[in-house]
């Protein structure tokens, strides 16, 4: 078993689960200062249950620090005095990364849920709870998506390699997860609104709102994944092309390529009809396609990021299968908990 191919299973769970539960904040905040009201009203709230996924992702995240030298390549390099540890430099202290990711874990997810509980608030006693409150922590939360998302961006993923480097690499990968997240919300919003246990049912244009908002986000994914290569490809840079040759001539090209036709591929052929815009279950299917393509990417650019002769197929083994099934299964039981106990019961009653 390639250790460190396997490993990424857990690093690619991890960064999967801790974008679903920061996006689920961020996606009423994108919808409050586009002042799309009405459409927060119906599916902020249930938006905001993906922030129970918090607790999963601190719990891979605990896992992932403690095995350092698994997650983190250069952390064995350096430790061995390998040449390869010539990229460190003060950012690259483990204790200081260490410290950095746990201090920005806590301040994102106590953002992102005090932001959630707050919307909740001023829509159920506007005369207790003023928006004026609610309105600084949105204005605040996309400086923190980014430049959090920006340190994820950096330390588990572009910096695996060592000398390795891309100036849009942050923005990219946020910007991938976050249309990640659209991909699981629209399967959740579909499943929920067939299950009767909503209140009400949504407007039927929240789907095609979503449809549109996959499909701009599509296109916006597959210019800034190209921008990296484009500007590698051009600017002659062998050593940075290094990463992009690797893991198409030696073992990822069918799953490189697979990713990019769920991302993009798909979305954008399907949402070119207006019809499958207006198509619920067609855009739940299209969703699945979205966060399927996403996780496949993650682990493409984690476990693609070290030279080896033997590459290492996701989900190929006993550990890999077990790790994923028992992250899947503790979200489900983050989000039914946070669904029948609080936003299903609460959330829904808000008037629109």
């Amino acid at each position: 078993m390639n250790d460190f191919g396997s490993w990424s299973i857990v690093t690619t769970n991890f960064l999967v689960i801790l974008y679903i539960a920061m996006s689920g904040a961020m996606f009423p905040t994108v919808l409050h200062l586009c002042g799309a009201k009405r459409w927060r009203a119906q599916v902020g709230f249930l938006s905001g249950t993906c922030t129970a996924l918090f607790p999963v992702a601190g719990l891979l995240l605990a896992v992932l620090l403690f095995n350092g030298e698994m997650t983190f390549p250069w952390l064995a390099a350096e430790h061995s005095g390998s040449p390869d540890a010539g990229h460190m430099s003060g950012w690259y202290n483990y204790t200081f990364l260490v410290t950095r990711e746990i201090v920005g874990f806590l301040m994102m997810s106590g953002l992102s849920i005090a932001l959630i509980r707050r919307q909740y608030l001023c829509q159920a006693d506007p005369d207790k709870y003023p928006l004026s409150r609610f309105n600084a922590l949105v204005i605040l939360m996309p400086f923190a998506f980014i430049l959090y998302g920006t340190m994820i961006a950096w330390d588990f993923e572009m910096t695996l390699q060592p000398g390795w480097h891309s100036a849009s690499y942050g923005a990219y990968q946020f910007q991938s997860a976050f249309h990640g997240f659209l991909g699981f919300f629209v399967i959740l919003l579909y499943f929920l609104d067939r299950s009767n246990k909503l209140s009400r049912r949504f407007d039927p244009q929240v789907f095609n709102h979503m449809a549109q908002f996959i499909l701009a986000m599509s296109i916006l994914w597959v210019y800034l994944y190209f921008t990296q290569y484009l500007v590698m490809w051009y600017g002659r840079l062998p050593v940075d092309m290094e990463r992009y040759w690797r893991m198409i001539d030696e073992g990822y090209m069918f799953i490189g390529a697979l990713f990019l036709i769920l991302k993009f591929v798909i979305p954008f052929v399907t949402f070119l009809f207006k019809y499958n815009r207006h198509n619920p279950a067609i855009i739940m299917l299209v969703g699945f396609s979205v966060i399927l393509g996403t996780w496949i990417e993650r682990f493409v650019w984690i476990s693609g990021s070290v030279s080896s002769d033997q590459y290492h197929i996701p989900l190929s083994n006993s550990f890999d299968i077990a790790v994923t099934v028992v992250t899947i299964g503790l979200s489900w039981l983050a989000i039914g908990w946070a669904l029948m106990n609080w936003w299903l019961v609460r959330g829904s009653e808000v008037k629109s």
